[in-house]
């Protein structure tokens, strides 16, 4: 009896201290494991959430389909799928385009489609024809708030309608009512351009994606306050009020396979032996009919509109003609397009005036991926051109601004060496505030008179608010030019082109890394010679109508390019400038001019780009200039931001009461672009595509960190603690137990013995 009483005594708090921590790591484990799991569910149901919702864009399985889904009450459907055929036929000094966009609706409801796209910022767009079955409606140039209400009743009305609204010079938007289920849809739209002519190069550009913009979003400027304290913010103006039409939702690559297929066919007739024909964007199949013909077609078939399409070609003489002179009759007027190439000027006495020149750099994010590669590359090579009598300096922006120098310093070895350093260092991220950058490079510090000040801009242009960068070069420029260098494959040409023309610089586009150095090369040739300077146009006998009404400088190898609208055709045209230092002249006999196609139509454009600037540089009212452009616009019969396009079948077709879907259609990424730069992180939802480029981002300077993908599926590290501590808890209890029934029975060994 003394044994066992000695034996409770020593040995139970041991037990009990035994079986207590056992109890407690066995139930650390199994909270530990509840954890587990209840991560797992949440981890689990955010990603089938997120999964779910992307679903309403793209299945994954059916990723490579090139289609569109739709997710409506639960279902899944497949969106309308759309192609693009585009046909170009060159006629001398002009193009004409017809674009075919087939709208497909394989889905079991009556829908209508909205599609952003792009078109040329020098096009006149004037024609718009709906091909339903074997019905052809043809569209007719209405104001813009007439066209609209016409599609809106004859959409409400179950007609098959289309509409051509544009909401810049070179991105239109095509809505198309009323799509029958099983139904195709043919909307086709036709364009005049002219063909653009550098030295002995002639080219044409196709836009076929509109790059994803940044658009600062309204500052709040005003509050309204309630009794209770709240209230709201009324944001005075907006920089991007259309910001919506020019947004249209953008396929992530890495999740999507690229929409919108697209063929072309160019048939080039030049006017002259041809030599070169390149294309430097896509593979090409060139068949020659004859010597001055070709016929340019895709080599793979239809390809993503993910890249803009650039055709250049070369007589095949060693020197394009220096002039052409074209004509043509319509109604009692006389139209008149002239190109005119100046000689250069390295015949010139005068010694080349030293150059202050302020590069700036966009390295935004929507520059990441190849267009911050070719941005760097070509600021390099501008550094590596800078001769010792320069002075220069570097900005660089993206929702932020660095400059480099606090003024222009010297192009020293020391100084550029430096320059360069900070340009390789730079990185594609943030929002493009391009305005701040471009006013910090008009701020003339140094004022030195002696010098030619130059402003060398490397952007792809992609921000919405156009219209206040332009306000800015006018309002800010001096005695400096601005030069404007597009980057990337889809860049904002109608941006770069207006920046030039106020800037009074010039255009260069840089689509590929390989194009670097040709490119440049040229850009440096303009911007180290002399311009032709102090142009005038005078006619002999004609009363005229000249566009544009002051003519700008012209760059080496630059044609001046004039176009008239006559009262007669006779006469002389004569053109005088300045080549360096030596005066010149040129005399066009206007009975020698060939016929030309479409030449009203590229007339009256280049008179409303006129009234467009004009209204800019406050030379006219608001008022004034609108009232030019929608007289130009309807007699010419031209799509501009007053005039649409509108076409309507009279019969109706959706029956009464069938509910309408509306389906707005996506576009690519452009080629070369990443989508985490642009966007700050992978999207989830249809409505987070739509928060454009960098508009999510409040805070400019704030940088988010990229997440996982949805798919990932991250779950907690818990095997090695939660296991331990139940295995280490169950052989404490298991040892306890024994431990207990053991001592339960030495008493009764004891007594038996």
């Amino acid at each position: 009896m003394n044994t066992y009483d000695t034996a409770d005594s020593d040995e139970h708090p041991m037990l009990s201290r035994l079986i207590k921590l056992g109890l407690f790591l066995l139930a650390q484990g199994i909270a530990v494991m509840l954890m587990a799991f209840v991560a797992l569910l949440v981890s689990f149901g955010t990603s089938w959430s997120a999964t779910t919702e992307q679903a309403g864009l793209l299945q994954p399985g059916d990723a490579r389909s090139g289609t569109l889904l739709l997710k409506d009450d639960g279902a899944i459907t497949e969106a309308i799928r759309l192609g693009i055929d585009v046909d170009i036929t060159v006629s001398g000094p002009t193009l004409r385009a017809r674009v075919t966009q087939v709208f497909r609706n394989p889905s079991k409801d009556w829908v209508e489609a909205t599609y952003v796209y792009p078109l040329a910022t020098g096009g006149a767009v004037d024609t718009l024809k709906m091909v339903v079955g074997d019905r052809v409606i043809i569209g007719d140039i209405k104001e813009r708030q007439q066209a609209r209400v016409i599609y809106e009743e004859a959409r409400r009305a179950g007609q098959k309608a289309a509409l051509t609204e544009q909401e810049r010079p070179n991105i239109f938007t095509n809505s198309v009512a009323n799509i029958g289920p099983g139904e195709t849809v043919l909307v086709q739209i036709e364009y005049q351009e002219p063909v653009h002519q550098s030295g002995n190069e002639y080219s044409l550009r196709l836009p076929l994606v509109v790059g994803p913009r940044y658009n600062p979003a309204p500052i709040v400027q005003s509050v309204e306050f309630r009794k209770d304290g709240s209230g709201w913010g009324a944001a005075t103006s907006d920089p991007v009020p259309d910001r919506d039409r020019i947004s249209p939702p953008v396929l992530d690559p890495a999740k999507n396979a690229p929409v919108n297929p697209t063929s072309i066919t160019v048939r080039l007739k030049a006017g002259f032996a041809l030599g070169e024909v390149k294309s430097h964007h896509h593979n090409v199949k060139v068949e020659s009919p004859d010597n001055t013909t070709r016929v340019v077609t895709l080599a793979d078939g239809a390809v993503p509109a993910d890249r803009d399409f650039e055709l250049s070609w070369k007589p095949a003489a060693a020197k394009a003609p220096s002039v052409g002179l074209f004509s043509e009759r319509v109604g009692d007027a006389d139209y008149l397009l002239a190109f005119v190439t100046p000689p250069s000027a390295e015949q010139a006495t005068q010694k080349p005036l030293p150059r202050e020149v302020v590069f700036v750099i966009d390295n935004s994010g929507s520059m990441g991926g190849t267009s911050i590669v070719q941005a760097k590359a070509s600021l390099l090579y501008a550094l590596g051109r800078l001769q010792p009598d320069d002075r220069f300096n570097v900005i660089r922006f993206d929702d932020t601004m660095d400059v480099l120098f606090p003024a222009s310093v010297p192009a020293d070895a020391a100084h550029v060496r430096e320059a360069t350093s900070f340009v390789r260092a730079l990185q594609a991220r943030g929002g493009t505030e391009m305005v701040p950058a471009m006013r910090a490079a008009l701020t003339d510090k140094l004022a030195d008179s002696s010098m030619v000040r130059q402003v060398v801009f490397l952007t792809d242009g992609a921000i919405g608010n156009e219209q206040e960068l332009f306000e800015a070069i006018t309002t800010m420029r001096g005695r400096s030019r601005v030069f404007m260098v597009g980057i990337g494959s889809a860049p904002n040409t109608y941006l770069m082109t207006r920046a030039a023309e106020l800037g009074r610089g010039a255009f260069t586009h840089i689509g590929s890394v390989e194009q670097v150095e040709e490119r440049m090369r040229g850009l440096f040739a303009k911007l180290e010679n002399p311009a032709v300077t102090g142009l005038t146009a005078k006619f002999s006998e004609a009363t005229a109508d000249v566009t544009p009404a002051i003519i700008p400088d012209v760059y080496r190898d630059e044609p001046l390019v004039l176009a008239a609208k006559l009262d007669k055709l006779a006469g002389s045209l004569e053109i005088k400038g300045r080549v360096g230092d030596r005066p010149w002249s040129v005399t066009l006999p206007l009975q020698d001019a060939a016929e030309g196609k479409g030449l009203s139509k590229l007339w009256a454009k280049r008179k409303i780009g006129d009234a467009e600037v004009a209204r800019t540089l406050r030379e006219m009212t608001p008022e004034d200039a609108d009232k030019t452009i929608l007289a130009l616009a309807l007699d010419h019969q031209i799509v501009t931001r007053l005039t649409s396009l509108v076409a309507v079948d009279k019969t109706p077709s959706r029956p009464e009461g069938a509910p309408l879907k509306l389906s707005e259609l996506p576009i690519n990424l452009p080629a070369g672009w990443d989508f985490e730069k642009v966007f700050g992180e992978r999207p989830q939802v249809p409505a987070q595509l739509r928060e454009r480029h960098a508009d999510a981002r409040n805070q400019p300077t704030t940088r988010r960190p990229t997440p996982a993908a949805p798919d990932a599926i991250r779950l907690p590290k818990t095997a090695t603690s939660a296991e331990l501590k139940m295995i280490a808890g169950l052989i404490l209890i298991v040892l306890a137990l024994i431990l207990f029934v053991f001592n339960r029975r030495r008493p009764l060994l004891t007594d038996a013995a």
